[in-house]
């Protein structure tokens, strides 16, 4: 499978955990790498645009609450098919991060039982 472009990435990782409306996936982005990643409107929705003809994502039908959200709002969600994506993605940025710390350039993450 063929890397993903960061801004892919970002949108598939935003909603792994559940759906959202476009101006959500662009504020978790933002939150998510603390700035240094901001997707304007014509990125977001021209990645969107790409991501649903390649059936990584859907526009979901139902809302929880219809009635709080407005509905010129489209959400949306990730397909089992993104999922996968995603997972690869994540997976080969982790064998990086691993081929850093191998090479001294970041320092070993430490284990949840605080070992090094």
């Amino acid at each position: 499978m063929e890397p993903l472009t960061p801004a892919v990435f970002h949108i598939l990782l935003a909603l792994a955990d559940g759906e959202k409306h476009g101006y959500g996936i662009m504020l978790e982005v933002r939150a998510t790498t603390r700035g240094q990643l901001v997707l304007g409107p014509g990125t977001l929705y021209g990645t969107i645009k790409r991501l649903l003809q390649a059936g990584l994502i859907v526009e979901s039908a139902e809302r929880e609450d219809p009635g709080i959200n407005s509905e010129r709002r489209r959400y949306y969600r990730i397909t089992p098919q993104g999922r996968v994506a995603a997972k690869a993605e994540a997976e080969r940025l982790q064998a990086l991060v691993q081929a850093a710390c191998a090479k001294s350039l970041l320092k070993r993450p430490r284990t949840a039982a605080g070992g090094a």
